[in-house]
């Protein structure tokens, strides 16, 4: 069981350390961090602007964390937000043209990416690694939750 747990442990800090680094390489070229990378392709699907609210939840990121990378993206001119008078919470946010092309580039270079990542899976194997990494998300998400039963 422990052989089990390092090995699992081990390729999600692999996975998580190589993806940071790939994305950070990316986003580098407009003067950004890699984490950026989520807030831009985020707000990018959705045409009418996203709430902040709704971005934290999407990314799994925090309102502190939130406010800092929006900040820096509003500075930067790839971010704007919509609605007069509201705080950052409650307006709405849309990329700029930057932004968009920013997130266009991020987004072709992310799934390039995850196809040379898996390019020796096949369709099955790829659809069966994804309901299992669900299954593991779900069930650690209750255990954090709940905590671990004794």
């Amino acid at each position: 069981m422990v052989e089990r747990f390092e090995k699992f442990s081990l390729a999600i800090t692999e996975i998580s350390r190589s993806w940071r680094r790939l994305a950070s390489e990316e986003m580098e070229k407009y003067g950004l961090k890699g984490t950026h990378a989520t807030y831009l392709t985020n707000i990018a699907r959705y045409e009418n602007g996203v709430t902040v609210p709704q971005l934290c939840e999407m990314s799994g990121k925090d309102k502190s964390d939130a406010s800092r990378m929006i900040a820096i993206l509003e500075e930067k001119g790839f971010v704007e937000k919509k609605g007069v008078g509201q705080s950052l919470y409650r307006g709405v946010l849309v990329l700029t043209e930057k932004g968009k092309e920013a997130a266009s580039h991020v987004s072709r270079r992310a799934s390039k990416a995850v196809e040379i990542a898996g390019r020796d899976l096949t369709e099955e194997t790829r659809a069966i690694f994804y309901q299992a990494l669900d299954s593991i998300v779900q069930n650690l998400k209750q255990l954090d939750e709940e905590g671990i039963p004794e």
